[in-house]
């Protein structure tokens, strides 16, 4: 049987419902050598944060995608006190960033020890919190994948067959993604354990369907920040092209930023719920498309052994 793991154990299918599978709850977008990075307080997190999962929670969102990791401030210890705040499990990420946001000890780590700490977080514990990475989170850069964020696939690769988590990336450009294909799959992983985080941003369509012919998963995420109506055109588009069983939907929003007083002005995870969702019933599409969006496809993502 097929797990999420979560802050609160491993979930199956029949424990979850509808997922949101790119959200944030806490960020920090400074780079890790400036002073404060990654630094809050619990009741200060919790006092901005609790509220938007309890808005989520009366909506009928089940769980949550924690999509901070190594490089924006990741803080597995602060998703687990949100998370045990509201009874409500989030996924949370190993791996790291893109350049320029990577930790020193990233820079000087071996494929091999990258590998190893990713492959104890996966199986065993993130950061003394006493719960398991749910998956793995990196990035490449927009004109082509670096020689360190190249270690850092291939390392993730590894643990990833290793256990069967999958990976997924911050990765702007469509070309830049098939790149990311071709080291996976040199190395024995395979396309279907890969999301393409934010593929709407790629422009040309056409390698949104070149993505998904390889098998991995497109993720359009920014609900919220565009109007309703494009994200729900994007979505038919999609499914128009026959690439509904393959296709995430979040928002990308959140979150409590260290940089920013008081942790900034949080952004609701609710519109999909409250406008996407009944928007696209409107355009015809079926309930059980929507239970395969919002349901199957992100425990099928982010599930393993």
């Amino acid at each position: 049987m097929r797990y999420i793991y979560s802050t609160l154990g491993k979930l199956s299918s029949e424990q979850l419902g509808m997922i949101l599978p790119h959200e944030h709850v806490f960020v920090d977008l400074r780079t890790p050598d400036k002073p404060g990075y990654a630094q809050a307080e619990a009741a200060d997190v919790l006092a901005l944060m609790v509220p938007q999962i309890e808005a989520i929670k009366a909506l009928g969102v089940t769980a949550l995608v924690e999509c901070s990791t190594g490089g924006v401030g990741r803080r597995a210890d602060l998703d687990l006190a949100v998370s045990l705040a509201t009874n409500f499990p989030i996924v949370v990420p190993t791996g790291n960033y893109r350049e320029p946001w990577i930790p020193a000890w990233v820079y000087d780590a071996s494929e091999d020890e990258l590998f190893g700490w990713m492959l104890a977080e996966l199986t065993t514990n993130i950061e003394q919190t006493g719960f398991r990475a749910g998956w793995i989170k990196l990035s490449a850069g927009d004109d082509g994948i670096t020689p360190l964020e190249t270690r850092i696939l291939r390392a993730a690769t590894r643990a990833a067959v290793e256990t069967g988590a999958v990976i997924g990336s911050h990765t702007i450009r469509g070309s830049v993604v098939m790149d990311q294909l071709d080291i996976i799959e040199a190395l024995g992983g395979s396309a279907e354990r890969f999301i393409s985080i934010h593929t709407q941003a790629e422009p040309d369509f056409e390698l949104h369907r070149a993505v998904a012919a390889r098998g991995a998963w497109i993720e359009y995420d920014n609900v919220g920040s565009v109007p309703v109506e494009e994200s729900a055109d994007l979505v038919l588009r999609a499914l128009d092209a026959g690439l509904g069983n393959q296709l995430l939907i979040s928002h990308d929003r959140g979150w409590y930023d260290p940089a920013q007083p008081n942790g900034g002005v949080p952004k609701p995870y609710t519109v999909v719920s409250t406008e996407l969702i009944p928007l696209l019933r409107t355009r015809g599409v079926s309930e059980d498309t929507i239970i395969q969006l919002f349901h199957r496809n992100p425990f099928n993502a982010f599930s393993r052994l």
